[in-house]
């Protein structure tokens, strides 16, 4: 049941020419210029800690500021079994893979993190998507893997997930790899490589990948507790790897001012070996690139702190909060990184034309902790920004506010009992400003079943941390 469609020729505007007649757009400037507005939006949202006894689903959102339905859940997938706890998904075919004539970006695959299930949904009418198959955990399980997170789509119709914990929920992690026709090829990498695991982002053209470090499954999914951060066992670490080979080429230890390295991210452009990471709890972001003149010239990775978030001070709290930089994208022109600070409440978006050396161009105080926004429609916002999506074109950016159910009721509790939101800021990148757009809301408190938390965000065709080029 592999996707098939045709394509055009297009040559690509860089040296490492291809032809691209499969999926996605033959450089990341085709996808600004081709792109166009996005329309539609698929949200993860879960019933999972709250009192709602209803499975999790993928919400299909009406983003046309023409249509009838705008800001509307038009459509809902519901998935046959409860507990699933969606949280990140991905596309079966992407930019990658242009090169393939005969794929087409069709399948979402869609893993729940604590069932270790692996869902994938038919959304070939974009906005009624339909769920096709399912593998179950038994299977997942006999790769001793578990805890599915991130989804790429990878060259050659591929898909690989990174995964959290081994059958048990304990360490190690590693990767599963999913074959065009969505059956288990097996473990990406020789067991061992790695201990902990979380997001990864790669870069074929220069045979890189880089992964990042959560927790044991076990450590995380009761909640967030500081004396897990006192004994190990929270990640602190970004691994480099071969991405042809599937083996770990080096491992940089960030230390103390880089604990739970989560989002990573590579610059879109595939010449390049820069990219960026948000260390959550350290509330830090580090740079990292490929130095040729280190290791004795033979070249090597290294990272360096350049982004610092500073801890507040509040009445509530026995010890300074964090600002907890939760997830981060770079915008499809390389130009700007974007992020969020869920506990402080912030928005934020920094300059990296020169990617040593970030400046800050603006940021939006909503929701969270000390958010100056703290309602948007007479709608009270009871977390602050987590997840976050761009458009293609860099002008508009789209939030939700649920983390992970478990740390979501330690933290914002009220979130259970009202549901999340997803809300939007105009972006001016010639000018490097935010504003609030007040007349956008998207509120999972009204979802018929009752109120739902909603996570990760995509474009029906591909997206700012969706795409990889060759």
């Amino acid at each position: 049941m592999s996707d098939a469609s045709t394509g055009s020729d297009a040559e690509p505007d860089h040296d490492h020419e291809h032809h691209h007649e499969g999926p996605g757009y033959a450089t990341p400037q085709a996808a600004i210029e081709e792109g166009g507005r996005e329309k539609l939006a698929y949200v993860m949202s879960l019933y999972v800690g709250t009192d709602v006894d209803a499975p999790d689903f993928v919400a299909v959102v009406d983003l046309d500021p023409e249509s009838d339905t705008y800001c509307e859940i038009v459509d809902r997938i519901e998935l046959p079994n409860r507990g699933d706890e969606l949280h990140h998904f991905g596309w079966n075919a992407c930019s990658s893979s242009c090169h393939m004539e005969g794929l087409e970006r069709r399948h979402l695959i869609v893993p729940g993190q604590r069932s270790s299930r692996i869902h994938v949904i038919d959304a070939q009418d974009r906005r009624n998507p339909e769920l096709e198959t399912v593998i179950e955990p038994e299977e997942v399980f006999e790769y001793d893997l578990s805890a599915p997170h991130t989804v790429h789509c990878i060259p050659d119709g591929e898909i690989l997930i990174s995964m959290l914990g081994d059958a048990d929920g304990e360490l190690p992690g590693g990767f599963l790899e999913l074959n065009e026709n969505f059956e288990i090829e097996g473990r990406w990498e020789p067991p061992g490589e790695i201990e902990m695991n979380y997001d990864y982002w790669y870069q074929p053209r220069q045979n890189v990948m880089v992964s990042s470090e959560w927790a044991a499954p076990k450590t995380y999914y009761p909640g967030f507790d500081l004396e897990d951060v006192e004994a190990g066992n929270y990640g602190r670490k970004l691994h480099f790897w071969d991405w042809e080979d599937g083996t770990v080429e080096q491992t940089i230890d960030l230390g103390e001012e880089g604990l739970i390295p989560l989002e990573v991210r590579f610059l879109h452009t595939p010449e390049s070996t820069h990219g960026f990471v948000g260390a959550a709890l350290s509330s830090n972001i580090f740079h990292f690139w490929h130095d040729e003149n280190a290791n004795g010239g033979q070249g090597a990775y290294r990272a360096e702190k350049v982004i610092d978030f500073e801890s507040r001070e509040h009445p509530d709290w026995d010890m300074p909060v964090p600002g907890l930089t939760t997830d981060i994208l770079i915008s499809m022109d390389d130009r700007y990184l974007f992020g969020s600070n869920w506990l402080h409440g912030d928005l934020w978006m920094y300059d990296i034309s020169d990617p040593a050396n970030p400046r800050r161009a603006d940021s939006l105080s909503v929701g969270g902790t000390f958010g100056e926004v703290q309602e948007v429609q007479g709608r009270e916002l009871n977390a602050g920004p987590q997840m976050i999506q761009l458009s293609l074109d860099g002008e508009r950016l789209y939030w939700t506010t649920s983390l992970f159910s478990s740390w979501d009721e330690q933290f914002y509790p009220e979130e259970g009992e009202q549901g999340s939101v997803m809300l939007k800021a105009d972006v001016d990148p010639r000018a490097g400003t935010l504003e609030l757009d007040e007349d956008f809301l998207v509120d999972w408190g009204e979802c018929p079943a009752g109120p739902a938390r909603a996570h990760e965000i995509r474009w029906p065709d591909g997206d700012c941390t969706s795409d990889v080029w060759q």
